[in-house]
């Protein structure tokens, strides 16, 4: 919970230290004025966002969490508030307090402790010091209700006495032989019955944290009851379209899937537990298998320590338990193992940790690094992403009406000379952004002078030539003072990136693959090769349809979810990362020609159902296909996108689609998405290993490698292009700047100079990266180490 909260800090200090850097002494005192108050909008931008925050423990006893949490974040609030004050800044006059911890507990005893620990621990925080102001704001103590006396995993409408069936009181415990603290045999009540059982809700919460009770499958019978567990098993019985906890599940495992499930709500950022180390077990396991390889919205263990002794608060008995916090998307994370424990005279241990990095699986282990995975020579200059316009005036309609108040018509291609000027119709050519595919196409054209003189459009094309100095040209002059505005200005009649490279694989092609870069649905489909691709849609140069379909496949979108990033919560399709580091399965050409004619089948019946219906998009059919393949009730608007765009057939294709894929590749096509991602990372690093022996099985070999008796580049410059492709651009903002950074000092197990760090990242020089750790040492989040000029985290 802190780390990300601090890293947020880390990035607000960074990029305020560099606002006020910017401001001299000579300078004006309404510069340094304005200067120092977006300074301080930004600190108190980052105080609201931290009295907003909600931590959740949906299992907190007597509130030692809550109470650990509430400590942490109020010490970051002080610090920022230190820091606010030390700007000119005034503390606001509400802060963080009780009100943000929330817990759930069904002891109602523990329940009133937790609310009365939360604000003892509350007022100490001010009576020890350690807060930026004396005393809390008043009035001192609310009745929040932040602490529900409640049961978190399940909810029921009334309980019937079983007198049949009796249990365990649930409390009564006795020693047995070894002296160990045990359920008394003798102590029995009657069972009873959970009548309209449900899965209760949780609050809304950015954080959830917690230690559930430690119980197992085989003694929850007996501890809570054959009503309860008959219950509980039947709110959260997996079904053939929802997930849910099987039943020789832990105990604990309900809050997991709960707090998995909560995942997909904008607010929750991450979540831990702290649970029996038996999570690792094949039963336990498949909770987490599910929530990270869900095909849709998978997970990721950001944290794990498999193994570690603990103290059971309960009963004082020494226990293993293991520790995992959860977060979205397919990443890496840390794993600490336990390797030596020594206990210690009252009960606690000292143990010594080893320090692991990479994917982590479902039972704890670290996985398959796909970042690892280098650019293939075999996927070598075919994709590419559209022009880059520069300038919105070259993008015209094909016919323009007039405007209903005004009567006036804005200028569209016929005006220009469409239809009427020879040769012009190969330069108005049809364009399509992002949004023209997955959302409603604007049908627009665009202005395409590649190849062409300002003296050739002048004469040839006069009309267009006028326009376009009149629309184009003062935006491009405007922008000229930099070396790139620069060259823009000079050549203002072209695209500010037109993409030769593009254009050149392309050329001879009837029909292309594209993607949009970013996205919600990870989709892809042919293009005319007549339609020029903007700057956001990533073009592959290929007309195979067997092409289209591994790409269209699950195998492949959950490679490109792995190796892509995000931008907010849309999946980006990094081609470097996502297509060029692909291996394609050495498919039969039996296995080629069903993938070709599904593929084929597939998209006819997307631009079919969208062609009859204007009104349906892409995006839309997707979101259905989404919830049929989650078992999720659609609503009438979405049983309706179903009919008309026949969402169960498209399904079917897909489901059909992946199945031929996998049998290509010889797999199954039920593999989870960690599997999957071990297999292809394996298949990447045996593809390298072969195109290192000049063995490369291109995708298009007739354009990537016209010399056949030449079998690929030499083998240093493929390593040195791999190489090249895997580092990642450096951000624009400040903020992120400083956190990758400090993330990368952070993994580094040596000190790094402003060359090596500089080094790690494209579009990045040395002095930039001085000018940031100067930033960031000034805040304390690096130090340099003189004796080798490098810097730590």
């Amino acid at each position: 919970m802190i780390e990300p909260l601090r890293q947020d800090w880390g990035g607000v200090l960074v990029a305020v230290e560099k606002d006020l850097s910017e401001v001299t002494a000579e300078s004006s005192a309404e510069k340094q004025g304005k200067a120092r108050q977006k300074a301080v909008a930004q600190v108190e931008a980052f105080l609201a966002d931290l009295r907003g925050l909600r931590v959740l423990d949906p299992a907190c006893g007597t509130g030692n969490f809550l109470y650990v949490s509430m400590e942490l974040i109020k010490g970051l609030e002080a610090e920022v508030l230190d820091y606010l004050t030390g700007l000119g800044g005034q503390a606001p006059l509400l802060e963080v307090s009780p009100e943000n911890f929330l817990g759930l507990e069904l002891n109602p005893r523990a329940a009133s402790v937790a609310s009365l620990v939360l604000w003892i621990g509350y007022l100490q925080i001010y009576a020890r010091g350690k807060h930026a102001r004396p005393a809390p704001p008043e009035p001192v103590l609310k009745a929040f209700k932040n602490i529900r006396q409640t049961d978190a995993v399940l909810k029921y409408r009334k309980t019937e006495v079983n007198p049949e069936a009796t249990r365990w009181d649930g409390v009564s415990r006795v020693k047995n032989q070894t002296g160990q603290m045990v359920p008394d045999p003798d102590a029995r009540v009657p069972d009873v019955q959970y009548l309209s059982p449900t899965a209760p809700s949780w609050p809304i919460a950015d954080f959830i944290v917690g230690n559930p009770p430690f119980i197992g499958a085989g003694p929850m019978r007996e501890t809570l009851g054959d009503g309860y567990v008959k219950a509980l098993r039947t709110v959260y019985k997996i079904g053939k379209h929802h997930p849910g906890v099987p039943d020789s599940a832990d105990f604990v495992m309900y809050w997991w899937f709960k707090a998995a499930q909560l995942m997909d709500a904008s607010t929750l950022r991450r979540f831990g537990f702290v649970t029996t180390n038996s999570i690792k077990q094949t039963f336990n396991r498949r909770v987490i298998e599910a929530a990270l390889d869900s095909p849709t919205r998978p997970l990721s263990l950001l944290y794990a320590v498999p193994d570690h002794p603990w103290v059971d608060e309960a009963d004082g008995a020494a226990v293993r338990i293991a520790m995992t916090v959860v977060g979205r998307g397919v990443r890496e994370g840390v794993i600490e193992r336990v390797v030596k424990e020594t206990a210690g005279e009252n009960g606690e241990y000292e143990v010594e940790m080893e320090e692991g990095r990479g994917l982590i699986h479902p039972d704890l282990t670290v996985g398959a690094d796909v970042t690892a995975a280098g650019a293939l020579e075999a996927m070598r200059d075919l994709s590419n992403p559209g022009v880059k316009l520069h300038g919105n005036g070259f993008i015209v309609p094909r016919q323009s009406k007039p405007d209903p108040k005004t009567g006036l018509r804005g200028t569209d291609a016929a005006d220009l000379g469409l239809g009427r000027i020879p040769g012009l119709e190969k330069h108005i050519r049809q364009y399509r952004n992002g949004r023209d595919l997955n959302q409603t196409s604007r049908g627009v054209m665009v202005i395409d002078l590649f190849g062409l003189t300002e003296n050739d459009v002048r004469t040839r094309f006069p009309e267009v030539y006028q326009y376009l100095k009149e629309s184009v040209k003062p935006e491009r002059d405007a922008k000229a003072q930099s070396v790139d505005g620069a060259g823009y200005a000079k050549l203002w009649w072209l695209f500010g990136k037109p993409r030769p490279e593009l254009r050149k694989a392309l050329n001879g092609l009837t029909r292309y693959i594209a993607t949009v870069e970013t996205s919600k649905h990870r989709t892809f489909q042919f293009l005319d090769a007549a339609i020029l691709p903007d700057n956001m849609i990533v073009a592959v140069a290929h007309d195979d349809a067997y092409v289209l379909g591994v790409l269209s496949s699950r195998i492949h979108v959950v490679w490109a979810l792995a190796q892509g990033g995000t931008l907010e919560d849309r999946p980006r399709y990094n081609k470097t990362r996502c297509f060029e580091t692909f291996p394609f399965p050495a498919a039969t050409p039996a296995q080629q020609g069903a993938i070709r004619e599904k593929a084929e089948e597939l998209d006819a019946h997307r631009k079919q159902r969208l062609n009859l219906h204007p009104d349906l998009t892409l995006t839309g059919l997707y979101n259905v296909l989404e919830k049929l393949r989650a078992g999720e009730a659609l609503t009438d608007a979405e049983r309706d996108v179903n009919t008309r765009g026949l969402v169960k057939t498209l399904k079917d294709l897909h489901d059909e689609l992946d199945t031929l894929v996998a049998d290509a590749y010889g797999w199954s096509a039920d593999l989870g998405a960690l599997e999957l991602l071990e297999k292809l990372a394996a298949l990447n690093a045996r593809r390298a290993a072969e195109e290192r022996q000049d063995i490369v099985q291109y995708l298009r070999p007739e354009y990537q490698n016209p010399d056949r008796s030449v079998q690929g580049l030499l083998v240093e410059a493929v390593e040195t292009s791999a190489a090249a492709t895997r580092l990642p651009a450096f951000p624009k903002k400040t903020r992120e700047q400083s956190q990758v950074v400090r993330q990368l000092l952070k993994d580094s197990a040596r000190p790094l100079t402003p060359g090596q760090i500089a080094g790690s990242f494209t579009g990045v020089g040395e002095s930039r990266i001085e000018d940031i750790l100067g930033l960031m040492e000034g805040v304390g989040q690096v130090r340099e180490v003189p004796e080798v000029g490098g810097y730590v985290a």
